[in-house]
Formats: C-alpha cells, structure tokens, sequence
C-alpha cells in the first residue's frame, strides 16, 4: 500500500508526505533523519492518513494537500480528530 500523511511538527506547522511504511517514515522524521522540512521542528505528530492502492494516486494526493492553504489542511486534520474548532 501507498500513504500520504500529514505530521504537525514541534512549531505547529504541518508537513505532507508520501511513504510506504508510515510508521518508519515518522519515526525517521522524528530522529531528524527525515526531510529536510521536518529536521530542527522534531517532535513530529502524526494526525492525518490516507491509503491508496497505486503509488501515482497517493502521489497526486500529496501534491493536492501540499497546495491546500493552512486553513483547508487543517479541517483535514480536524476531521480525523474529530476537532473542528481548529482553523
């Protein structure tokens, strides 16, 4: 399978992602191992993930949310969390 993920960092930004193993991929994150984004604002969150069977969808995926202003990545995130007072 194929993820696309959204991490909150340690100064309340948000990083996307693609990884095939997501579990990995945040704790490489969280070792300063991962992006260059992510390195120096660990520790990292994981608060949003999506599945997709084909690599290319999830790619898509990605670059779509990379695009969305703040705003819209968080109603995303406010919906996994069932927190819609976020904006």
């Amino acid at each position: 399978m194929h993820y696309v993920y959204v991490l909150r960092c340690a100064d309340d930004t948000l990083y996307t992602g693609y990884s095939t193993d997501v579990e990995r991929r945040v704790a490489e994150h969280d070792a300063g191992e991962g992006a260059k984004y992510t390195r120096g604002r660990t520790p990292v969150e994981l608060v949003h993930v999506e599945e997709y069977a084909e690599k290319s969808t999830a790619m898509s995926r990605e670059y779509e949310i990379k695009q969305l202003p703040r705003s819209k990545k968080e109603r995303l995130v406010a919906a996994d969390s069932g927190d819609s007072d976020r904006s």
